[in-house]
């Protein structure tokens, strides 16, 4: 890693569908001519929420309008409860009204919910608009606004009702981390160390270097994590945009972690968190099934404690969790599909029972 700060890019290469991720500082400052670079729209529909408009609103804005937008501020209410069809469905009222045509474009400004909240209406309304985003958490910028997964969630089920619609441009200002919650932060680095796990001991080897700069929102660090990480997922999503071989190794620690948040109904851990359980336990089945080492496992809990992220499950009824791994979209047939490590940089997809999962369950608490 280099001392000096300077601007990263990352090439999401899809063909006609392909993209860049810009990563840097004072990005919020050069949004506007950014995106008018490479989209000749006129009217611009901002998505955000009021946490993030009071923060970076009226900067952003005036940038936006600087370069020639016409602008209208779409305000969501903040929360995971709120990426549902009927959030959505206000939003396309909102279009319905101010005549939006898919000729305007979409800029999604804030976290995972609303990246993933915009780009699913940007998708669907008039078949589709053109869509940027501009991640304000850590996770967002170095997952949820990179691969085109656009998704709502269902009362039964997170992101069950969505579809896959790439980005025209993702701008990354890892200043804005600068204003994010501590918590939000450790959330975010979960998403990095699963990246970490699934890529190569020289990630994880970085990461266990690099943890405490990184969250104390060292500059250079953050900049080379997120540049790191969206590399690993361009390179995952390239070769599999829709999501039917390769990309599933992104799931990994999400089985889990989904059923944690839906059991505890999405208001007791951040995604980031429950990933991080998620992680510990996909750790704990791979030994359960003689596919890795102990040692792997403990690293999984060493780099997770040293992020200041949870290790272990909480206790619930058995019964809902199965019945909300009952929903994934990843099971077939009798057994559920889950992604595991035979060694660091090594997923495979395997099919695990249920009484396997539990006993191991049992561990991680």
């Amino acid at each position: 890693m280099t001392d000096s700060l300077c601007e990263k890019k990352v090439k999401v290469n899809l063909g006609e569908r392909s993209y860049d991720v810009l990563i840097g500082h004072s990005m919020l400052n050069e949004a506007g001519a950014r995106i008018k670079s490479i989209i000749s729209a006129e009217r611009a529909f901002i998505v955000s929420n009021p946490i993030v408009l009071k923060l970076y609103g009226d900067k952003f804005c005036h940038n936006l309008k600087s370069a020639g937008f016409d602008l209208t501020v779409l305000e969501v209410p903040d929360g995971e409860r709120h990426k549902s069809l009927e959030t959505a469905r206000k939003l396309y009222d909102r279009l319905i009204e101010k005549n939006a045509t898919r000729f305007d474009v979409v800029i999604a400004l804030g976290g995972g919910v609303i990246g993933d909240l915009s780009g699913f209406v940007a998708a669907t309304y008039m078949r589709g608009m053109p869509f940027v985003q501009v991640p304000t958490t850590l996770l967002a910028q170095i997952d949820s606004s990179v691969g085109g997964k656009v998704a709502v969630n269902h009362p039964k089920a997170k992101n069950l009702i969505g579809c896959f619609y790439q980005p025209k441009l993702v701008l990354a200002d890892v200043d804005v981390l600068k204003t994010l919650p501590e918590r939000e932060l450790k959330a975010g680095l979960a998403e990095a160390i699963k990246c970490g796990f699934l890529d190569s001991d020289d990630f994880i080897s970085f990461l266990e270097e690099y943890v405490e700069e990184i969250l104390a929102i060292k500059e250079d660090a953050l900049i080379e994590l997120v540049k790191r990480c969206c590399e690993f997922k361009a390179r995952v999503v390239e070769t599999d945009e829709k999501d039917l071989g390769r990309r599933a190794i992104l799931n990994y620690g999400h089985t889990i972690g989904h059923a944690i948040e839906a059991v505890t109904d999405y208001k007791k851990y951040l995604h980031g968190e429950a990933v991080a359980m998620g992680m510990v336990c996909a750790a704990r089945i791979a030994h359960k099934l003689g596919l890795t080492e102990e040692d792997l496992v403990n690293r999984h809990r060493y780099i997770l404690r040293r992020a200041g992220l949870p290790i272990s499950a909480p206790p619930f009824d058995p019964e809902d969790l199965k019945k909300h791994l009952l929903l994934d979209k990843k099971k077939r047939g009798g057994k559920f599909t889950f992604v595991l490590l035979r060694g660091i940089g090594e997923p495979s997809i395997e099919s695990v029972s249920y009484d396997i999962i539990a006993e191991s369950l049992k561990l991680c608490r």
